[in-house]
């Protein structure tokens, strides 16, 4: 059979089950993937910042944008390094720059995130004193 014709028979998921496969991966990386623990860690402290200093409105879009897409980043560098494992459990190094490639674009959006923080809340900070 190919390939055309099982995806002709292949009935579509519903899309609650959709979901449910989301949340079950959200779930199963808060609860072995360290980083992404770290990573919803700070997104409350800067949530509760956020509240406490009041920022504006567009200073809560870059905020939501910045959380958002590092949760999202780190939830496909941890997807591409199961994959890899899956892939091969000997070491190559296109693996090995895979899984590099994949943390690289987690901490440049780490660090444009920490830019956008310092941007957003460093002038509040800066009056506390």
């Amino acid at each position: 059979m190919d390939s055309n014709a099982k995806e002709k028979k292949r009935k579509p998921i519903p899309l609650m089950k959709s979901f449910s496969f989301a949340i079950n991966g959200i779930q199963s990386a808060i609860k072995q993937e360290r980083n992404i623990r770290i990573h919803l860690s700070v997104s409350i402290v800067v949530f509760v910042a956020g509240i406490a200093f009041s920022i504006s409105t567009v200073q809560w879009l870059f905020v939501i944008f910045a959380i958002g897409g590092m949760i999202a980043l780190e939830l496909m560098n941890t997807a591409i390094e199961r994959l890899v494992d899956l892939v091969t459990l000997e070491f190559h190094p296109l693996a090995k720059q895979a899984k590099d490639l994949a943390a690289g674009a987690v901490f440049s959006y780490a660090i444009l995130s920490v830019i956008i923080g310092i941007i957003i809340f460093g002038p509040y900070i800066l009056r506390l004193f």
